[in-house]
This record gives structure tokens, C-alpha cells and sequence, in this order.
């Protein structure tokens, strides 16, 4: 799902279908923005920053366009690598190792401008070549068409020492914020081989990695600006649970996308900072559409879609941390369709639709299901037991992590998901929906749905843009392959000397660079 598909799951923030050509000229240079009561106070130099995040030993990575599967790499990724532009905390898409973009009026050439003073940590100065090798690179990786859709290697050039030139297969007014998470810049010919000691270029620099844990130290030379912090120390944990009770320990001073279940344990606590953002994380069930699955009629999609209690699943699989969703990816989208009724549960309706569509009420239907998050098996448990009211017999598998995003992710007819992240409804649409998506997890195809979305990106005009993004809302609300029940709070921890933590949703949270301790 996203920019790797296992986390970019955790990736986003709530971006805006509309506005976004606002930000062409560069914008909000702040990448965050303080977490409520937490920054007061002159910031102060020095320090280091003790921060848990999410990991597993297999699953390790030192490529900053490989597959990303723990938070713990890409935080260590994020703070040493700049991408082009990064989530703003006041406009949609904010600038970071690119200070300024444009389009062309076909919205299919896009032209970012390098920073000045942008180096890579061993002093040498980044040029548009270093940029077009790594888009480049990032192009030819497995999911490269899903990081950057509609982008050919062959349209990526360099303009000049500073400037990039990419050009799309079709008009594309979102493009730069689909260069947030992945386009992470590494030096032109920079060797498979050389990647634990590769330069970075940004506001930290790696002093060590080991089994997963790293020590980084202030690049005092970042373009980007003042960074406090003397050095970020990174601990891989396997659980939220080991996560939360070293940062109540005091071994860690920040426990990263932790969870209710920590929330509710350290909600009592004075001396733990407890920061909730609203509308964090999905946490879908994924209804495979393509012929010959038991869910490729729409009216069975529906009916299961009416079966779900959603006010029951968020107060009992994420203890309240959490809000109701209508089935539509990107509720935190500034033009997302809150005028589309609420779906509510209605039995008798879904026992209708199920008759009609001839679904047969006699077999067991396997829900595919892992533990990589908490609530996330919960909410497979759960939703069998609502859908036996409904006469309708689901046996929930819990699959290995592995074999599960191996053998069953974009391939099962049933099974649960997540996306760490409330990005745009273009965002979902293009990753997950479209019919040539990399990441189509249902195995969707709505030729409507396509031309509505072209329409969408292919709009320059905000208001016109709003207005389309509202049909393609309601064609995903009335036959997508997904039931999307609520959204999650992401929930991270900290003591309280930590000052100035990003608010931003997602993976917005590692832009540590602003962060003091008092």
C-alpha cells in the first residue's frame, strides 16, 4: 500500500485533492508543526533523543528505495535522506531538498528546483543529476510504478546544475505530493554495496547502525535549517507493548505510534506526555471484486459493507481511539465528501442484497488476517462474529507477517489491511483503486471509476477539481472492494522534557528535526 506497501501503510497526512498547485511555489517551509502543550519556551541546543520504534530483526533494511517494512528504518532513512518535498503542517505539500516546483499548463511537466545549499553529508554539493539517478532508481525497484505513477525513467532529466524535469504519461496535478515518502536522493552511482556508509542529505547524519538500532548526529550543515538536537538514538522493538514499558522505564524518551492499549495505561501518568492524532490509521477489510471471488458482486460488497456494526468496532477494537468511517480512503482529505449519508448497519437490507446476488449462505468464507498491528486481528474477530447475525460464516486465519504479505496481500479474496495514514482521496484512489494501480488490493477494475479519476488529477482548478473529487467518492462509497469501518488514533508516547514533536498524521511524525529537549 503506498510508497513500499507495508509502510507506506504507516505513511501520510491529511492532504487536500484541492489546493495542492497553491503549494507550487514552495510554501510552508516549517515540515511540522508543535504537539499540543508541547513547545513553550526558547529552544534549547543539545541533547540526545532516545526514540522506540516499530520493527522486526527479518524484516530490517538499509535501501532507501527498498521496501521499508519497519518504522524503524524508515525513521533512520527519513532523518539521513531528504525526498523532494515532505507533509506541511499549514499547505498540503511543503518543500524539502526541492525549494520550489511548477507545472507546465497540460499539468504533465513538472520542474523541481534543488535548494540551495542542499550537500550530502560528505560536503559535496547535490545536483539535478543526483536527483534524476535516484528517481531513476527509485523507478526501476519492484513497486517503482506505483511510487511514481505515469512516470516513464526515460521522461526523468536534469535542466541545468539545479533544476529536474519529470514528465508524466498524463496530466498530473497531485505529482509533487506523490514525491513525500519514497523520493529519498542519494548520490548519483552511489553502489548496492556502498549503502550502509551512502551519504545522506539530511538534518542528521548516521554515526552507527547495528541489528536494527542506530545513533545519528546533527548534520550542522542542513539546508533546511537549525537542528537542536545533538544526536537521535533509535531502538527497534518488536511490540507496542515492550515499546511502551521502556519509555515507563525511562529507557526511551519517545515511543513512536504505540497504541490505545499504551494510552490507557499511561493516561494516569503525569510524567508521560500522551500525544493522540485523530484519524491516523486505517484498518480496511479488503473484498477481492475480480471474477470468480465469492465478493465480485456488488451487491454482496455491499451487503457486507451493512453488516458491520462500526460504532461497536471502534469502541471495542480501538478502546475509543478511533471515529467511525463511511468506506472511503482519505477521511482526512480537506475535500472529503462529508455529505455522502452514513453508512449504518441494517441487516435486513443486507440479507436482501445477499439473496438477490445468489451468495451462498451455506459455506464458510475464510477472513485472512496477521497480528503486525494491534486491534488488527481484533477487528478480523470481530467483524465474524457481527456478520453471524447476518446468517453469513466466517472463519478468521491468522497468517505469519510473511507469508501473509507474500502469499495473500493484492491476491485473497478476504482479508484485513492497513494504511498508517489519512492521505488524500487522489492519494488511495491512485495507489489502491485505479485499475493499473500497483497496489490494487481488491483486484478492482470500474472503467467509471478510472475516467474519474483522470479527470480529477487532470483538473487545475480547485474548485472544478472539489467538485469531480465528489463523484469519485461516491462511485468508491457504492462498489469499491473496501469496508472501511474507522479510522485509528495514532497515539505516541514521550517524556516530558520532549519538546516540539511533529502533530503531523503518519509517518509526518519522523521530521524530528524541530524537536528540543527543555
Amino acid at each position: 500500500m503506498g510508497v513500499t506497501r507495508r509502510q507506506l501503510l504507516w505513511a501520510g497526512t491529511g492532504i487536500g485533492a484541492a489546493g495542492l498547485l497553491a503549494a507550487c511555489g514552495g510554501g510552508d517551509t516549517s515540515g511540522g508543526s508543535p504537539a499540543p502543550g508541547a513547545a513553550t519556551g526558547k529552544p534549547r541546543t543539545g541533547g540526545t533523543l532516545r526514540v522506540g520504534a516499530l520493527g522486526r530483526a527479518s524484516a530490517i533494511t538499509r535501501d532507501p528505495h527498498g521496501t521499508q517494512a519497519n518504522e524503524s528504518d524508515y525513521l533512520v532513512l527519513a532523518l539521513v535522506f531528504d525526498t523532494l518535498t515532505v507533509p506541511g503542517a499549514r499547505t498540503n505539500t511543503a518543500p524539502r531538498l526541492a525549494a520550489s516546483w511548477e507545472p507546465s499548463a497540460d499539468l504533465k511537466t513538472w520542474k523541481f528546483k534543488i535548494a540551495k545549499g542542499a550537500a550530502f553529508h560528505d560536503g559535496t554539493p547535490v545536483t539535478a543529476e543526483d536527483v534524476v539517478w535516484s528517481l531513476k532508481r527509485l523507478r526501476a525497484t519492484p513497486s517503482g510504478a506505483a511510487r511514481l505513477p505515469g512516470i516513464q525513467a526515460g521522461n526523468i532529466t536534469a535542466q541545468g546544475a539545479d533544476t529536474v524535469v519529470v514528465v508524466s504519461d498524463y496530466a498530473n496535478a497531485e505529482f509533487p505530493l506523490l514525491t513525500r515518502f519514497a523520493s529519498f536522493v542519494m548520490k548519483k552511482d552511489t553502489k548496492d554495496s556502498e549503502l550502509d556508509k551512502a551519504p545522506g542529505t539530511g538534518p542528521f547524519k548516521l554515526d552507527w547502525f547495528r541489528g536494527g538500532n542506530a545513533r545519528l548526529v546533527r548534520n550542522d550543515k542542513w539546508h533546511g535549517g537549525t537542528v537542536h538536537l545533538d544526536a537521535v538514538e533509535v531502538t527497534m522493538f518488536e511490540t507496542p507493548q515492550a515499546m511502551a514499558n521502556a519509555l515507563l522505564a525511562g529507557q526511551i524518551d519517545l515511543a513512536s505510534n504505540v497504541g490505545a492499549v499504551a494510552a490507557r495505561t499511561a493516561g494516569t501518568r503525569k510524567d508521560v506526555q500522551v500525544l493522540r492524532r485523530p484519524n491516523d490509521m486505517a484498518m480496511p477489510i479488503v473484498m477481492r471484486t475480480a471474477e470468480g471471488s465469492p465478493f465480485a458482486d456488488a451487491r454482496v460488497r455491499e451487503a457486507m459493507r451493512l453488516v458491520v456494526d462500526r460504532d461497536a468496532m471502534v469502541k471495542q477494537v480501538l478502546s475509543g481511539y478511533g471515529t467511525v468511517a463511511n468506506d472511503i480512503l482519505g477521511t482526512g482529505d480537506p475535500a472529503f465528501a462529508k455529505d455522502i449519508p452514513q453508512r449504518t448497519r441494517d441487516l435486513a437490507k443486507a440479507g436482501r442484497l445477499l439473496a438477490d446476488a445468489g451468495f451462498d449462505l451455506t459455506k464458510t468464507y475464510e477472513l485472512v488476517t496477521t497480528e503486525d498491528i494491534a486491534g488488527l486481528a481484533d477487528s478480523a474477530t470481530l467483524f465474524a462474529n457481527q456478520a453471524r447475525e447476518a446468517g453469513i460464516r466466517i472463519k478468521v486465519v491468522k497468517q505469519e507477517s510473511g507469508a501473509f504479505w507474500e502469499k495473500t496481500w493484492k491476491t485473497g479474496d478476504f482479508y484485513t489491511t492497513y494504511w498508517g495514514t489519512n492521505d488524500s482521496v487522489v492519494f488511495f484512489a491512485s495507489k489502491t483503486m485505479v485499475s493499473e494501480a500497483g497496489q490494487n488490493e481488491s483486484g478492482w477494475n470500474d472503467p467509471a471509476f478510472d475516467a474519474s479519476y483522470r479527470k480529477v488529477i487532470g483538473t487545475a482548478d480547485a474548485a472544478e477539481r472539489a467538485a469531480l473529487l465528489k463523484e469519485l467518492q461516491q462511485i468508491e462509497h457504492d462498489r469499491s472492494g473496501y469496508l472501511l469501518w474507522g479510522m485509528a488514533d495514532g497515539i505516541d508516547l514521550a517524556a516530558p522534557k520532549v519538546r516540539n514533536l511533529p502533530a503531523l498524521a503518519g509517518y509526518g511524525r519522523v521530521q524530528l528535526e524541530g524537536v528540543w529537549l527543555s
